[in-house]
């Protein structure tokens, strides 16, 4: 089968749509005073770090970044880690400080809104966590096709797609080189 690959987002692009969702966010939560972003590993935790960088650009002062792992509580997985996961490794910052949600607004950041499973993942996660004031969503592509009620608040950029088609993220931390591509399959194998 072969593969057609096409760049939709070059760094630059990903620079500006996430300047954006900067602005949206502290303009939406009128400050960032209780606000908290949590990177949904592994890619939406550099987007959350990105944009807290901007946040503070445009603020003058930082805001709390948190990474959170949601493998315990995918619905996919054959085997599930046991339910009493200490919360500090679920949700935890540079210094393994334990974290609690209650009355935080919660901006929760990854790259590819799809189904909808992985951010239900992250939910239940935060709900363990405490009652935050509100939860909301920044992605960096929303591509549709979901499975569950869940609609972002922040959109880089929305790319419609079919289901045999792929997003494929790469971000300098890991990939070194920032980019999206659609890949689309043709063919028959």
């Amino acid at each position: 089968m072969e593969e057609e690959h096409l760049v939709i987002m070059d760094e630059t692009a990903i620079r500006r749509a996430l300047t954006r969702i900067a602005h949206e966010i502290v303009e939406k939560n009128k400050g960032i005073d209780d606000c908290v972003l949590i990177g949904i590993r592994t890619r939406g935790i550099y987007l959350a770090r990105r944009i807290a960088d901007r946040i503070q650009d445009i603020e003058g002062k930082p805001v709390e970044v948190r990474e959170l792992d949601i493998t315990s509580y995918r619905d996919d997985r054959k085997t599930l880690v046991n339910a009493n996961v200490e919360l500090a490794a679920v949700i935890g910052d540079l210094n393994g400080e334990s974290f609690s949600a209650h009355d935080k607004k919660v901006i929760l950041c990854d790259d590819v809104l799809f189904t909808g499973r992985t951010i239900r993942a992250a939910m239940d996660a935060l709900m363990d966590c405490g009652r935050p004031q509100s939860i909301q969503l920044a992605v960096l592509v929303d591509r549709g096709h979901r499975e569950l009620p869940i609609r972002p608040d922040y959109v880089g950029k929305n790319v419609p797609t079919s289901k045999q088609e792929q997003i494929d993220v790469s971000l300098t931390e890991i990939d070194l080189k920032d980019q999206v591509m659609i890949i689309h399959q043709r063919g028959q194998a």
